[in-house]
């Protein structure tokens, strides 16, 4: 085989589902206890050696970014499946939930983050830009349709969800999170007979909060 041929030659199969077994099994322990468990205990639930881990992921930073990125990612491909499956705010609600989740992994390596070689900020751009985007594509319609207040933007959200995860700690911290967020939501909810002279804004202008 010439050595461009050996360049232009695809992962193999099994190479790309080693790598989502790992960054799935790094979610999951993230989530659980932190990155104190260490790589081991990932490789471990992932199912495979150390040293697979490390063909992938070269540094424990690589592997927190790529698990963080791979959140945003599936998150925002979420946010485009529910605008096309669901309508008004039952889909925001549905998303905030994943949010919660999304959170929960990010707490776990907020200490890994910190210490990572590249720069936090880049990775925080990264999020705020895919989860402002999301919000704005499921609350718009809500607000367009009159179901929802248009005086609360994607911003306005997303520092709710961010400030009440981040003020709750120990077991079941997830379930009162995500319990506070839904009264928050329904508070955006227009009731019949409701004055409607609250600020409307339209999707465009959500989006472009």
């Amino acid at each position: 085989m010439t050595e461009p041929a050996r360049r232009e030659r695809k992962p193999r199969t099994d190479s790309l589902r080693n790598r989502e077994r790992v960054l799935e099994a790094a979610k999951a322990v993230f989530s659980e206890g932190g990155t104190e468990a260490g790589l081991a205990a990932v490789a471990r639930r992932a199912g495979v050696g150390i040293g697979t881990l490390y063909r992938h992921f070269s540094t424990r930073e690589a592997l927190y970014e790529a698990v963080y990125r791979r959140e945003v990612e599936q998150l925002a491909e979420f946010a485009r499946q529910l605008a096309g499956e669901v309508q008004g705010l039952q889909g925001l609600r549905r998303f905030v939930q994943a949010v919660v989740q999304f959170i929960a992994t990010k707490k776990g390596m907020a200490a890994a983050l910190a210490l990572a070689t590249h720069k936090p900020p880049e990775l925080m751009a990264f999020s705020a830009v895919h989860m402002h985007e999301a919000i704005a594509m499921l609350l718009a319609p809500a607000v367009d349709s009159g179901e929802a207040r248009g005086d609360i933007g994607p911003e306005d959200l997303m520092r709710t969800i961010i400030g009440l995860a981040y003020l709750q700690e120990g077991p079941g911290w997830q379930e009162r999170v995500t319990r506070l967020v839904d009264v928050f939501l329904d508070g955006l909810r227009l009731r019949p007979g409701e004055p409607a002279d609250r600020p409307a804004q339209s999707a465009q202008s959500i989006g472009s909060a």
